[in-house]
């Protein structure tokens, strides 16, 4: 193996075949039981020989105490760092249904957010720079190997996003109660950026002033604090995917 001080471990089959077939990490090595003989395990290795992955098999008991856990089922990979796409190539995916996440402290949480988007349908995340590294595993388990899959931007100069956002008719939508109209109320355009704030601290004053509008979930009842971010998260993108679907769409 190589460029050990950048490896991170993957647990567990989901995240690992995500891993491998999204291509967006290298993967060094595989440690499997050596009892494991499911069909999804098969095809993990079978990919893995494929792509020239190191494969190595040990007794559960050995990758027990590799594991930062016991939810691994038997399978563990070391990998590199995700690699992250540019903004340019999120700007022309179609629908341009994109998000941005601040805020969010909780890699549970972010894997949470991350897997609700990518089932709605979103086509990429930007996020904040953040070294999520050391939580690979926990983010991709949560996410159910979404945050894999998904393609995401680190965004370090908002201003330069907001005016390529601009340039290619993108609206940001802020999850903000604020000036804000209900959700249930507003037609999504053909291309979008929602912004989705953590619970502490919100979206950032800069996000918030560029909003082209903002939208707020109306509850049944008068709860200020009812919806968390990836709770939130779920009712705007799935409010999105009903508007995608429909016949008369604006997508």
């Amino acid at each position: 193996m190589k460029e050990t001080q950048t490896q991170h471990l993957l647990e567990g089959n989901i995240s690992i075949k995500a891993a491998l077939l999204s291509g967006n990490r290298i993967l060094y090595s595989l440690i499997v039981d050596k009892k494991k003989k499911d069909r999804d395990t098969l095809f993990i290795l079978k990919e893995a020989k494929r792509k020239k992955v190191t494969i190595q098999y040990k007794s559960r008991e050995e990758i027990d105490a590799l594991s930062s856990g016991k939810t691994h089922g038997g399978l563990l990979a070391y990998c590199g760092e995700r690699k992250f796409q540019t903004l340019e190539e999120l700007l022309h995916t179609k629908p341009c249904f994109l998000a941005f996440i601040e805020g969010i402290e909780d890699p549970f949480n972010f894997g949470y957010i991350v897997r609700t988007l990518y089932a709605a349908g979103c086509k990429g995340i930007l996020i904040p720079p953040r070294n999520w590294t050391s939580a690979a595993s926990t983010v991709a388990k949560s996410s159910a190997g979404a945050s894999e899959y998904i393609p995401m931007c680190i965004v370090d100069d908002f201003p330069s996003v907001l005016q390529q956002f601009k340039q290619n008719n993108i609206a940001l939508l802020c999850g903000h109660r604020k000036d804000a109209i209900a959700l249930y109320d507003f037609t999504f355009p053909k291309k979008f950026c929602l912004a989705i704030g953590g619970e502490m601290r919100g979206l950032s004053k800069q996000v918030i002033e560029q909003s082209d509008q903002n939208l707020y979930i109306p509850y049944h009842q008068e709860f200020k604090n009812a919806l968390n971010a990836a709770s939130a998260t779920a009712v705007f993108a799935f409010e999105i995917a009903r508007q995608h679907y429909q016949k008369n769409s604006n997508f």
